[in-house]
């Protein structure tokens, strides 16, 4: 239990990011009679691509480019407290407070400051919690000592990882009772802006509590299984990638998660831009997908049992595709259901390819882990998890970065550099339309430069709501390629050779 706590710590640390991230700094465009948020950076970087997607893209990269060195230094270390547990107490409390910063930039105003902030806060952010999540991971093998076990144990941090998204999209709720109670700020857009600042510092505190868990009680020594490693870093990498089934995983989860953060990172367009309803929804949505996800959790646990990890998982991969294909039509006046209808709906649906895909991708990989050890001698799992995790954040980058740029689809050049399409209505005074009465005065406008914000509520844009409307396709050409990468993965053949080497 205190294991799959750290992982609720952890979960709420990334699903911050994943949920709020992209929004808080290219956030939609204010309805009329709606409070705005003010702009901090530059919305367009180069080449059509969106400022915070790049940098987005640059903090995903640095994360999966530190993760084999992190897992190698892991499955090598030893001490008295044993392999994994030292990273996670190193790792915890300043993953929470660099998660934080994140959201917390010295300017109120576009500013390139902010640019640099954010881009430092975030590298920061996820080196240390790769310290903490990569051999959070490998205890998995460790504390689980037969298929059996792994599988009910990924079930366990399944329902704390799914919590942790529950818990990270309260921040709206959260924020908006902060700013009904206290006074931040007499600017409304100031107003809105700390409230969630506060709000987001709540919950990294929680989450900062919950990933200790682990640290004070489990006792590493005791219940795992496991020796540190004595293969070069080098050559560790080459085994386990040369390791076919592995590869073949790997690369699936790289396409499944690319499809994932669009949906994930889109979750607050889609209710806003598609639905048109008030981004408090997206709570609502995500808690009803989960708890539905909950109930399938022991269906899926049976189903699995007795058909198979393999096939259970590419069940659930053709629901998504089917699932990720429908988002085009979302919101569209000719669907006979309201627009609340249409929500539940989706997040009914994507209940169950959620609980099988939080589930039995961790028990799979511990499976191929433990065949690989038994073959080799050399425990290397710390390595097995860090490469899952290095495709899932490379495919995270790429997600993020194309749903950053595809939004903006159907602008002008101009237009993107100021109001993106339906993405972004709130001008910083740098940009702000030029017959503006304020314009007439410098020292207003100097004053509102350092003080304030303008706001300016977008008229409807359809190229913006067609690049929303495009991720949902495009996200489902990528799950399509999981299941082809997926499909070669040979289950049956590694657990036959488990039980052959242990003598089962």
């Amino acid at each position: 239990m205190s294991y799959a706590i750290g992982q609720l710590g952890w979960s709420t640390l990334i699903n911050i990011i994943g949920l709020h991230q992209v929004y808080f700094y290219l956030p939609p465009a204010p309805k009329p009679g709606q409070e705005c948020f003010p702009d901090l950076i530059e919305k367009m970087a180069f080449w059509g691509l969106s400022t915070i997607g790049v940098v987005a893209a640059l903090g995903r990269l640095w994360d999966a480019f530190t993760d084999p060195i992190i897992a190698n230094s892991s499955d090598r270390f030893s001490s008295r407290f044993g392999r994994r547990i030292p990273f996670l107490f190193l790792g915890g409390v300043p993953a929470a407070v660099f998660c934080w910063l994140i959201f917390v930039p010295p300017h109120n105003f576009i500013s390139s400051t902010n640019l640099v902030w954010m881009t430092g806060c975030m590298l920061l952010f996820y080196l240390f919690l790769t310290v903490y999540v990569t051999p959070f991971f490998a205890l998995i093998p460790e504390l689980g000592h037969t298929p059996e076990e792994r599988l009910n144990l990924s079930t366990y941090i399944s329902v704390t990882y799914a919590l942790g998204i529950i818990v990270a999209s309260t921040e709206p709720m959260i924020a908006g009772v902060l700013k009904s109670s206290f006074v931040f700020d007499g600017d409304s857009a100031l107003q809105t802006l700390v409230s969630r600042q506060y709000a987001l510092g709540i919950l990294c505190t929680f989450a900062a509590i919950c990933m200790y868990f682990p640290v004070f009680s489990i006792h590493e020594k005791t219940y795992c299984e496991s020796e540190a490693s004595s293969v070069p870093f080098k050559e560790a990498i080459l085994l386990t990638f040369k390791n076919k089934n592995f590869l073949y995983f790997a690369l699936s989860d790289l396409c499944y998660f690319l499809a994932l953060t669009i949906l994930t990172t889109g979750i607050s367009y889609y209710v806003t831009v598609l639905l048109e309803l008030e981004r408090e929804f997206v709570t609502q949505l995500l808690t009803v997908m989960l708890l539905v996800s909950f109930a399938f959790y022991p269906v899926v646990n049976w189903i699995a049992r007795r058909i198979g990890k393999k096939k259970t998982v590419l069940f659930g991969f053709y629901i998504f595709l089917l699932l990720f294909l429908s988002i085009y039509f979302v919101g569209k006046n000719s669907l006979p259901l309201s627009p609340h209808i249409q929500g539940y709906l989706i997040v009914a649906i994507a209940a169950v390819p959620i609980a099988i895909l939080g589930i039995l991708p961790n028990a799979i990989l511990a499976d191929i882990a433990e065949l690989d050890s038994l073959k080799t001698g050399s425990k290397r799992e710390g390595l097995f998890y860090a490469g899952r995790t290095f495709m899932q954040k490379l495919g995270q980058t790429l997600a993020v970065l194309i749903f950053s740029s595809v939004i903006l689809l159907g602008l002008d050049r101009e237009t993107k550099k100021t109001v993106s399409p339906n993405v972004t209505g709130i001008l910083a005074p740098s940009v702000a339309d030029p017959k503006s009465e304020l314009k007439k005065n410098p020292e207003v406008e100097a004053k509102i430069s350092m003080e304030s914000t303008i706001c300016k509520v977008e008229e409807v844009d359809a190229g913006g709501e067609l690049g929303v409307r495009l991720t949902g396709p495009l996200a489902s050409a990528f799950c399509l390629l999981a299941i082809f990468l997926f499909g070669k993965y040979k289950e049956d053949e590694t657990l036959e050779e488990i039980a052959k080497i242990r003598g089962n």
